[in-house]
């Protein structure tokens, strides 16, 4: 069974590794932003996998703090792009 999850790690990684070639070639910034968003979501559903193959309750923990400040990062840079407009 736990086959099923390394397979789905890999591809996850092949998945972010997509998103990291949007976020370097996004023709905007709001798909960057949408790439980087999308890049950290991933991050933490690879963290909970990781963390149930290993038997590491700990990486959930570490999952959600990830995903808590991965939100208030996305949030924080588009309201400086949406400051900096109006100026």
């Amino acid at each position: 069974m736990s086959w099923v999850f390394l397979i789905s790690g890999v591809v996850l990684l092949i998945g972010m590794l997509l998103i990291l070639i949007r976020a370097l070639l996004g023709p905007t910034v709001f798909d960057r932003v949408l790439a980087v968003n999308s890049f950290g979501t991933k991050t933490v559903v690879f963290l909970a996998i990781l963390g149930f193959i290993s038997g590491r309750a700990d990486f959930l923990d570490i999952a959600l703090l990830y995903a808590l400040m991965n939100f208030i990062a996305t949030i924080a840079i588009l309201k400086f792009i949406e400051q900096r407009k109006l100026s």
